[in-house]
């Protein structure tokens, strides 16, 4: 049998709901039409994973805003941050297709046209998260990158879909706790990618 998606993953505490976010991120529920109009526009099939969270909060800043990383990025040696996910819409400022959504970025900042961008980050536009189909095709799952325009767009693979970026996010505060466990960490994170790759 298929196994839910985030089947065991509790949500209660994930989202920060502060005025801004609601603001800026969060939209109403997207009804069917609205997402099969979203992905016209954008080009790509929406993860099953990233329509089941919107469903049940349509973008936002999660408590959690940081990604573990292997290698470093222009804004840690050790992970990337987001401020926030974009959600399905258009009327939202930071929706997919808001005024500074995923296309704003490609035509805009010059960012590589293989995807869609979901998440900003703390630099303000300098670097993002991008669901990348390059490898699957515009109707596969995509895996997620930290895109780096501050380093000629580097590409670094997060995770090999969206449900474990999300399920990967981890605070500031646990990374700092964590420095005395990177070598069992980099150890299980090599190991997963000399398996799929």
């Amino acid at each position: 049998m298929e196994q839910k998606i985030f089947h065991d993953f509790d949500f209660s505490d994930f989202w920060d709901d502060s005025e801004y976010s609601i603001n800026e991120y969060v939209g109403e529920f997207p009804t069917d039409e609205l997402i099969i109009s979203v992905e016209k526009e954008l080009d790509y099939k929406l993860p099953a994973s990233y329509i089941e969270l919107m469903k049940l909060h349509n973008g936002g800043t999660p408590k959690n805003c940081c990604f573990p990383t292997i290698e470093s990025t222009s804004w840690a040696e050790d992970h990337c941050a987001i401020t926030g996910i974009m959600g399905i819409g258009r009327k939202k400022t930071y929706s997919l297709c808001g005024s500074l959504g995923s296309q704003f970025m490609v035509d805009e900042w010059g960012y590589p046209n293989t995807g869609i961008f979901i998440c900003d980050c703390p630099s303000a536009g300098h670097d993002m998260i991008m669901l990348d189909y390059e490898k699957c095709g515009k109707y596969g799952e995509p895996e997620v990158v930290h895109v780096d325009q501050e380093w000629d767009y580097k590409k670094t693979l997060l995770a090999k879909d969206f449900e474990t970026f999300i399920r990967g996010l981890v605070s500031e505060e646990n990374l700092k706790n964590d420095k005395n466990e990177i070598s069992d960490e980099d150890d299980l994170e090599e190991e997963w990618f000399s398996d799929d790759f």
